[in-house]
């Protein structure tokens, strides 16, 4: 993406439960004329106009997924999931601002998260981050509710929710957040000291996979109406959640999920700026230290140096002289380096008198020399 583009909108929509039929892709079409357009995707990118349709429309009637980027900063994604996997009430109680927001059609519920950020980095290219994202909506799907936590975390970051509100339900492996739930952070920018802090009580990620005999007691306690709905639809196909469905089903409410002694936004806001402190303040240490340590290894190295030269005073005069005697510039800088080292071998062992002695008369020899004088000058060789 080259600078002198003044504007840059990247615009990716995917199908993910079932394929876009011809007509739909033919409404698409439509629509724009540019466009890389598949039956699973609709991607365009705008330098000098903008999409040609509502994305929230677009969500509703056609896609699973969908990724804005534009090059002021603004990052946005979409997610749609059947209700029968996430319930809609469940989706608003962490949904609560402009950030993420949440509505619902008579099949599906759709999550829209936003993040705009003035001082953010320049990420003029959108391919690759929704491929990225994408695989959290089948974790959501399966009943992993930290995708939610984020969302409102998000609005908790934009001072969308009142300090004395309580938070939601804090789900479990918030510190160990998967892959795609990492490259959602990131592209929306989540404040990593407030999730790192959000994170202290979420109960650590259990494996929820049930045991053969623990699934054959609860499948024999189904109604018999109800196994024969799920035969029935899965002979039919196409209902990619079926499986997600029922283990939702199964589990019941999310195990491990922290509901007691829920903090505030502003504990949580309060603990996330002294956690900013603190690493700030052990980022400096580190600095003292390295900047410490960098200054020690110089002060030996230069010691060393320093040894070599010792007892070799009277050759190193001589390539003085040498190196003068060329005339050149490059020539002259090497000397006065030398003479340096020189210097500071006379204080080092205490014999200033005799350098000085020789720094006066290598200047009365070489007086029509104003360029190497210059330079002696400079380095403080008087």
């Amino acid at each position: 993406m080259g600078l002198a583009v003044s504007e840059y909108q990247y615009y990716e929509f995917v199908a993910v439960d079932r394929p876009l039929t011809v007509t739909q892709q033919r409404e698409l079409r439509s629509l724009s004329t540019r466009a890389r357009i598949t039956s699973s995707s609709f991607v365009n990118d705008y330098q000098w106009g903008d999409l040609k349709g509502d994305p929230r429309e677009w969500m509703q009637r056609y896609f699973d997924a969908f990724l804005y980027l534009a090059n002021w900063r603004t990052h946005r994604v979409a997610l749609r999931l059947p209700i029968a996997v996430l319930d809609p009430r469940t989706a608003a109680q962490y949904c609560v601002g402009e950030s993420a927001c949440s509505w619902a059609t008579r099949t599906h519920v759709i999550l829209d998260l936003y993040s705009e950020d003035e001082d953010g980095d320049d990420v003029y290219e959108g391919g690759g981050h929704l491929a990225a994202i994408l695989p959290a909506r089948a974790e959501l799907a399966a009943g992993d509710r930290r995708l939610l936590y984020l969302a409102w975390l998000l609005c908790v970051q934009g001072r969308e929710v009142n300090d004395d509100e309580p938070e939601p339900p804090v789900p479990p492996g918030l510190g160990e957040l998967s892959g795609p739930l990492g490259a959602l952070v990131d592209f929306l920018r989540l404040d990593p000291d407030l999730l790192a802090v959000a994170a202290e009580t979420s109960m650590p990620l259990k494996e929820k996979t049930p045991s053969m005999a623990a699934l054959s007691r609860w499948v024999k306690s189904l109604p018999e109406a109800e196994k024969d709905d799920v035969v029935v639809r899965l002979l039919r196909g196409g209902d990619a959640h079926l499986r997600s469905e029922l283990l939702a089903r199964f589990h019941g409410t999310t195990p491990n999920e922290s509901t007691g002694g829920r903090r505030t936004v502003g504990e949580l806001l309060a603990a996330a700026g002294e956690r900013w402190l603190e690493r700030q303040r052990l980022a400096r240490e580190r600095e003292a230290a390295e900047r410490e340590r960098r200054e020690r290894a110089a002060a030996a190295a230069r010691e060393q140096h320093l040894n070599a030269l010792a007892g070799r005073q009277e050759q190193a005069w001589q390539r003085v002289a040498t190196m003068i005697e060329t005339k050149k510039p490059k020539e002259y800088d090497a000397a006065v380096a030398l003479m340096s080292d020189l210097k500071a071998l006379a204080e080092r062992d205490g014999d200033t008198e005799a350098f000085h002695r020789r720094v006066r008369q290598l200047r009365e020899r070489h007086a029509r020399k104003p360029s190497l004088l210059d330079r002696l000058d400079r380095a403080g060789l008087r």
